[in-house]
């Protein structure tokens, strides 16, 4: 049995938490370990690593590539040079499992998203759609509704197989009074958006159902490359699984997934899974209320105070704040859209970046100059670099730094400082055993993450 973990979105309406460069599923929601670890593990419970592969965007291929080397030996990735929705990279993903596994088995689709703590009943149901897989259906997995909800597609089912149902159709986000409706008709499920079934029936409805996508995965040659070009890629339909292919098809059936299940998709989503107060209110971080009831308020560092407030959604993070009724949490994504034009980093980056080795914190930046706080984790080390635009001045602040130099090491202690000329080798390491924190002012005509040339690198990002 293979399984595809998809890995690739933006996280958009759990914004600004979740941003473009660092989305939902690399972030831990409930737990030490992230939505996408979760995710593989789960998989972990009847597919061999090996078999199981993730695919993502490019922007996102160190940190899923890291994250899965923690919980999964031999997993494999693959990397979409470019976003194109969940068809495109499901069927490029059957056709690397077509040419480099030679086989025609079971495989389990998954988002990389979703949280599921009742890992032994996920299985019973996943065991129950590889019965009706092997007999031709693409079964997708179906959630009783526990409430009327918009944010999510709907399926009916019509007459029952073995184990589940046959699929009359999908529904897409209803308006509230549909979505009451379909809640009181026990026909309707969510869409889970988890698929099994196996490989050869999900290309030969890709070939009759979206041709053009079939068309362009016949022309990856993953013998040679396990990189999709992206002069391929491109000419893809940018199109959703659901549209492509379960829409279309007359072999979807459906199993009722037996396991708890939270698409964690929106805040009110988060809000659901949280535990709450006897005020039903969801407080993270340094949070004081007063007569507040029924809302979630975050607070990342600073004092987030709120009185006479119902059914909210407050989140502060470093560098910005949101603030929405609850009902409509899935109208955040509208907020983010809109800074695609008019505040794109906020868009696409945290104040503070986690990186494989520790984090940074931007503190000041300008015309020229950009002052951060630089995190290292103990036995954790920075790639040997160099800049061509910018020099840098190191002041340790916490701990010891190992600096190596144009081939010279350096100790410094807390209070001692370097400098790194333009263009010098260097690296910045933490060979011990508590964290090394330091201030770093980088100066120079372009001042960007992209001015970067890597030599050598423990993550693999050279």
């Amino acid at each position: 049995m293979y399984g595809i973990i998809l890995a690739g979105g933006s996280g958009s309406r759990l914004w600004p938490l979740s941003r473009e460069l660092y989305p939902k599923q690399l972030l831990s929601m409930n737990g030490e370990q992230s939505l996408l670890q979760t995710t593989c593990k789960r998989l972990q419970y009847f597919v061999e690593d090996e078999n199981i592969i993730s695919i993502t965007n490019v922007k996102h291929f160190n940190d899923v590539r890291f994250q899965l080397s923690q919980v999964a030996r031999g997993s494999k990735i693959l990397s979409e040079p470019m976003s194109k929705n969940t068809a495109p990279a499901i069927a490029s993903t059957l056709e690397f499992i077509n040419q480099k596994m030679n086989g025609d088995d079971i495989v389990i689709i998954v988002p990389s998203d979703q949280y599921i703590t009742e890992n032994d009943n996920f299985k019973s149901t996943v065991d129950n759609a590889v019965e009706l897989a092997q007999k031709g259906y693409i079964v997708t997995f179906g959630i009783k509704p526990a409430y009327p909800e918009t944010g999510y597609g709907y399926v009916k089912v019509a007459g029952i197989l073995a184990n589940g149902y046959k699929v009359e159709k999908f529904v897409e986000k209803p308006d509230v009074q549909t979505a009451k409706k379909y809640f009181s008709d026990s026909s309707y499920y969510w869409n889970g958006g988890i698929f099994v079934a196996k490989v050869s029936v999900l290309l030969g409805e890709f070939e009759k159902h979206c041709n053009d996508i079939f068309q362009n995965i016949k022309k990856l040659d993953f013998t040679k490359s396990e990189t999709i070009p992206f002069g391929v890629y491109e000419k893809m339909s940018s199109i959703s699984i659901d549209y492509a292919l379960m829409e279309k098809s007359d072999k979807i059936a459906l199993v009722e997934l037996k396991s708890d299940w939270n698409d964690l998709g929106s805040w009110q989503a988060l809000y659901n899974l949280k535990e709450k107060d006897f005020d039903g209110n969801v407080t993270e971080g340094n949070v004081v209320t007063n007569n507040v009831k029924n809302s979630l308020i975050y607070s990342s560092k600073k004092l987030v105070a709120a009185s006479g407030l119902e059914n909210i959604i407050l989140v502060e993070t470093e560098d910005a704040v949101m603030a929405c009724n609850k009902d409509n949490s899935q109208d955040v994504k509208v907020l983010y859209d809109k800074l695609q034009n008019e505040n794109m980093s906020l868009r696409t980056i945290h104040k503070t970046v986690f990186r494989p080795w520790g984090y940074y914190t931007c503190l000041a930046d300008g015309e020229g100059y950009l002052t951060k706080v630089i995190g290292v984790s103990p036995k954790q080390k920075l790639s040997i670099q160099s800049h061509n635009h910018r020099s840098e001045h190191w002041v340790v602040l916490e701990g010891k730094a190992l600096v190596l130099l144009d081939g010279k090491e350096h100790y410094l202690q807390a209070g001692q400082s370097i400098d790194i000329p333009l263009k010098a080798k260097h690296s910045l390491q933490n060979p011990y055993d508590e964290e090394l924190k330091i201030i770093e002012v980088q100066k120079g005509d372009y001042i960007s993450e992209d001015d970067i040339i890597r030599y050598e690198d423990a993550y693999g990002r050279v």
